[in-house]
């Protein structure tokens, strides 16, 4: 190991970003999590020898939770280590902090470490990530405007009639009332691809039910059904009865359970967060979801370095993948607009690392 390329020191900020959510009647507090601003936790790791790589760790309300985990646990145990071998790194930290829980404050923490580790990795060699992590023949992916929970009919019909001005092919609801969703899928042409995320509203049965209720409506997978999300047994009972196929990981984060979730046939569609689970735990639920037949769709409703990191592993694929992208107009761009849709396609950076840094501007304004 070189000693340049040892890790001198691991920094954190929150930014807080006002937004427009498209949702006027909400008194300025949008979806199911009741946001007034969109939270990013930034990771800055710098080596030795002066190279700076960016990460983001999980995320909305419970930024000051995992930037308390990454200031005083994860952080100390990484200075000194090498920042030139991120799986290793991942690993050490995963078997030495398994007591603080294996989903969490201190696991989100992990991945935005890791996330800045691969940044480091890629312009050290001088290449973009997806170009370090596959073929990355991709210049642009499709991307798909994932709205906010509105629960109001004419709302969810207006932004959805809004994003499909906007070039998106695909659209996500996050509405639970049968009635509102039927008026999401009426605003969207059929040409437009709408799935439904629930954000773990039911029991199995309910949500087998609800499924079955939502006959003729076009949905492409139903995602995150069930309650607990860990509750594997009871999301592949919905996933065998129900008419619509099943989309479920966001809420999990270990190899194990994406592998139980897999064997036991409970998804069609496998859905890791690069914040939660790094890079190098996305690379293994990737290839175990190939090994499965099972397609890989990342959960990246985000605005900093996790949204970058799922551009690049989504470009590196040989077939593209679609990004999900928040729907909601943020007061400043913390990349200047370098990854914001035009014509519901994404550009992927082509600089070395992931490509873009966070403004300073932005930091300075926001944090």
């Amino acid at each position: 190991m070189m000693p340049s390329m040892k890790i001198a020191s691991i920094n954190s900020q929150i930014v807080r970003v006002p937004f427009d959510h498209g949702d006027h009647g909400s008194r300025g507090r949008a979806g199911n999590l009741r946001l007034s601003t969109m939270n990013t936790l930034l990771v800055r790791i710098e080596t030795r020898n002066g190279l700076v790589g960016w990460g983001e760790a999980f995320g909305f309300n419970l930024v000051d939770a995992t930037k308390s985990a990454l200031d005083t646990v994860v952080g100390p145990l990484c200075v000194d280590q090498d920042a030139g071998d991120a799986a290793a790194l991942n690993a050490l930290l995963h078997r030495r902090l398994h007591n603080y829980g294996r989903n969490g404050p201190v696991s989100f923490a992990i991945a935005g470490v890791d996330i800045a580790l691969w940044d480091i990795a890629g312009k050290a060699a001088g290449k973009p990530l997806h170009k370090m992590l596959g073929q990355g023949r991709h210049r642009a992916l499709p991307a798909y405007a994932s709205l906010l929970r509105y629960g109001d009919a004419d709302t969810v019909a207006r932004n959805v009639a809004r994003a499909v001005s906007q070039g998106y092919s695909g659209i996500k609801l996050h509405e639970v009332v049968p009635a509102v969703v039927r008026a999401g899928r009426e605003a969207a042409p059929s040409d437009v691809s709408l799935t439904l995320d629930v954000n773990c509203a039911w029991q199995p049965d309910e949500a087998i039910a609800f499924a079955q209720s939502m006959e003729g409506c076009d949905i492409g997978w139903l995602e995150e059904p069930v309650w607990p999300p860990e509750d594997i047994a009871g999301l592949a009972k919905v996933a065998k009865e129900s008419p619509i196929p099943i989309a479920a990981g966001e809420n999990i984060t270990t190899f194990l359970e994406f592998g139980m979730m897999f064997a036991a046939n409970a998804v069609r569609y496998a859905q890791p967060s690069v914040s939660k689970v790094g890079v190098t735990g996305m690379l293994a639920i990737a290839a175990a979801a190939k090994q499965h037949g099972i397609t890989l769709a990342p959960h990246s409703p985000y605005f900093g370095p996790g949204l970058l990191a799922t551009i690049h592993l989504s470009a590196a694929s040989s077939a593209p993948i679609a990004v999900e992208r928040y729907g909601c107009d943020l007061e400043a761009d913390l990349f200047d607009d370098a990854v914001t849709p035009v014509g519901g396609m994404v550009t992927v950076p082509s600089p070395p690392g992931l490509g873009v840094d966070p403004s300073p501007e932005v930091m300075r304004c926001f944090g």
